[in-house]
């Protein structure tokens, strides 16, 4: 912790988290080196849900290759970090989220906006709308949002890593209790 933040109060985190974000920063920068690319890092510690969660932000002129093909780079760079936190720290549970230039927010808010077409398509017309087959983090973002409406309901359909999402309306009259 730094003079400021020790004079005037600024956040703290625990010893395991600047263990762990050291220790990612040490990751990355190799990797980075090694790549050749144009790009430059942050890494930061936010309290969560209760937890601490290690975010690790890209900027440079090589952002569209991390965030191309639906960020599929960034989110291979999560895995690897996750993964390699996970053998240096076997004891410690370490979250942790990889962004660039607010990407996932972006993709995010595009999913919702298509669950709500397709939430309102599936009350307008009365009957199931289907959803292409996403990754498990997409989904959940999208079971989310429309959890938040009662007038429907969802559930992730196919086999495998990547499924369908069912929007469908809710029969009022399954929710109604009979006297």
């Amino acid at each position: 912790m730094g003079l400021f933040s020790k004079l005037f109060g600024g956040k703290s985190e625990s010893k395991e988290t600047k263990e762990s974000m050291t220790h990612v920063e040490g990751l990355v920068e190799g990797i980075l080196e090694r790549s050749g690319l144009e790009i430059s890092f942050q890494v930061t510690s936010k309290k969560e849900d209760d937890r601490e969660v290690i975010h690790v932000n890209f900027t440079g002129d090589d952002e569209k290759l991390f965030t191309g093909k639906d960020g599929a780079l960034l989110d291979a760079f999560q895995l690897l970090l996750k993964r390699a936190m996970q053998h240096a720290q076997p004891d410690e549970e370490t979250h942790l989220v990889c962004d660039c230039d607010g990407f996932r927010a972006k993709a995010n808010q595009s999913l919702v906006e298509l669950a709500e077409k397709l939430k309102n398509r599936a009350i307008d017309q009365g009957k199931s709308v289907y959803l292409r087959a996403l990754p498990p983090k997409d989904r959940k973002v999208i079971h989310q949002f429309l959890a938040s409406d009662d007038r429907v309901k969802s559930r992730s359909v196919g086999d495998g890593l990547y499924k369908k999402i069912k929007i469908y309306p809710n029969k009022k009259e399954a929710s109604q209790p009979t006297q």
